[in-house]
């Protein structure tokens, strides 16, 4: 039997907490405390973004296909509006924010070191060419995401127009493993060209080297929706999905961590494979039988649901308080400390959520519902009307980290 909605939206909420904990612990460690406070795990805090992308491509991925398995059309109107509805005023607003620091305050740290064009920050193509200490560069994820949310549908489209389900299941299936190939080899190539010098413009933040981390969500989907029979079969072992998952995540994150064999290799290879890693947990999130369906932790869920917010809210707010925090002589690595800045990180995204996201979630809610019966108030409706659409930041650089996976931010 497939996995109910409640089921699968827990399980996936459980790994979007564990991931904006992981941005959150990473982007301390780089821009308040300056220093690996968190030890191993956020030394690799980092790929907490590889794992909202791969939640990302199951979820729109799940949306666009489930038509096109069922003979359905597919409204690029509909499907626009209900993506950008809950995120495009969250980011506009964050946004503003930064283009007023300036005035507001001339010299404070948020602004970064220079600013691209507003018109790539309008657009979301602030990633090209983005560089380290650039204003606003947590967008990066966002303008992968939403360039995504262009390309997946057109490509939906196109594969809807193939007459014979199994001849379009086939393509399908050619298609996604040929783009992963492209996105490791952008990557290769890249580095041969470029090496470490260009490593934040040419592969950190470029949307050919990055794209291809959304797609096993995709590949997920493309299961559920084209071999449900399988699909289910699969998901009766979910906890060893897990445990596979589990494993395979720290196996390729000690990998990389290490550069084995070198840092070629595991930049060429190593966002894909954690991509992969990170797919298996995504699995097995959908599995009802699962334990990440069944472990109950408070407040996992109102943190995932806010977490898109505390995304665009919280690098601002981390920036804007270590300078204070040295002027008050105060140890940011100090239990205390880490507490108190952490909770005005999330509760300044849980003040974005609450005054900005949700009235446009029930704008979205109005004009174009869901096909889903679900009640309004519930948490898990909220979070499938977010879309799980939560492309988080880059990491911070703290040192001692693979060469090829040094980064700021």
């Amino acid at each position: 039997m497939p996995p109910t909605d409640t089921a699968r939206l827990r399980g996936l909420d459980l790994l979007r907490a564990v991931a904006i904990v992981l941005v959150l612990m990473t982007h301390y460690t780089g821009f308040v405390a300056h220093a690996p406070i968190f030890g191993a795990i956020g030394k690799v805090g980092w790929a907490g973004v590889d794992l909202f992308f791969v939640l990302s491509g199951y979820l729109i991925g799940n949306q666009i296909l489930g038509p096109v398995a069922r003979g359905e059309s597919l409204s690029l109107k509909v499907f626009f509006a209900r993506r950008l509805l809950p995120t495009l005023p969250n980011y506009y607003a964050v946004l503003a924010v930064y283009l007023l620091m300036p005035l507001l305050f001339p010299h404070s740290p948020v602004l970064g070191s220079s600013a691209p064009p507003l018109w790539q920050l309008l657009s979301f193509t602030q990633n090209f060419g983005l560089a380290y200490g650039q204003t606003f560069t947590h967008s990066w994820s966002l303008c992968i995401e939403e360039q995504f949310y262009v390309v997946l549908p057109l490509a939906a489209l196109a594969l809807a127009r193939i007459g014979r389900n199994a001849a379009r299941v086939s393509v399908g299936w050619c298609v996604l493993v040929g783009a992963i190939a492209f996105g490791i080899a952008s990557r290769a190539a890249a580095w041969l060209t470029h090496g470490y010098d260009g490593f934040a413009a040419q592969i950190y933040y470029s949307s050919l080297c990055r794209f291809d981390e959304l797609l096993p969500g995709v590949a997920i989907a493309m299961l559920k929706n084209f071999r449900p029979m399988l699909f289910a079969r699969l998901l009766r072992h979910g906890n060893a999905l897990c445990v596979a998952g589990l494993a395979a995540t720290v196996a390729v994150l000690s990998g990389i961590y290490k550069d084995v064999p070198n840092a070629f290799v595991t930049t060429a290879l190593g966002f894909s494979l954690v991509a992969a890693s990170f797919g298996l947990l995504v699995c097995s999130a959908l599995s009802p039988p699962c334990v990440l369906n069944r472990v109950r932790i408070p407040g996992a869920s109102s943190l995932a649901l806010w977490s898109y917010a505390v995304y665009l809210a919280h690098k601002p707010i981390f920036m804007a308080l270590q300078p204070e925090l040295a002027r008050l002589h105060s140890d940011p690595s100090t239990p205390w400390c880490v507490l108190v800045v952490l909770a005005l990180g999330v509760g300044g995204g849980w003040l974005l959520f609450r005054c900005v996201e949700t009235p446009f979630m029930r704008l979205r809610a109005r004009l174009y519902p869901s096909n889903r019966s679900v009640a309004p108030k519930d948490s898990a409706a909220l979070a499938e009307s977010q879309g799980l659409s939560l492309p988080l930041p880059a990491p911070a650089s703290v040192g001692a980290t693979s060469k090829g996976f040094v980064r700021r931010s």
